[in-house]
């Protein structure tokens, strides 16, 4: 099995700094992209920064320039530094690996169970 652990979520003040954080342990073997999205009340999920094995990323334009994402092969842990928030970032924040599990031929998306990531204005 893989668990992924998040950390890091809270509450911030409009223009402040968060910095979540999401390990992979388990059986996991291999890993491909990992990456965070959110999702808002009311609102559909979304994707907010996917970094991939070679360490290319992309980011939804509504966070470029503010939002920095970055992994650790050695921790199989990803990261998401947040800064210059704005209350449209709140949001339930959550990380997802696509990896391949021990004894398996495939990769597969794992998710993490979300992180609050509150703004106020």
């Amino acid at each position: 099995q893989v668990q992924l652990v998040e950390s890091g979520g809270g509450l911030v003040q409009a223009g402040g700094s968060l910095r979540v954080s999401c390990a992979a342990s388990g059986s996991i073997f291999s890993i491909n992209r990992m990456g965070w999205h959110r999702q808002a009340p009311g609102k559909q999920r979304e994707l907010v920064a996917v970094i991939r094995s070679g360490g290319s990323t992309n980011y939804a334009d509504s966070v470029k320039g503010r939002f920095a994402i970055s992994r650790d092969n050695a921790k199989n842990t990803v990261y998401l530094q947040m800064n210059s928030l704005k209350p449209e970032d709140t949001a339930v924040y959550f990380c997802y690996v696509n990896g391949m599990e021990s004894g398996s031929y495939y990769y597969r998306d794992y998710w993490g169970q979300g992180t609050q990531v509150t703004v106020s204005s």
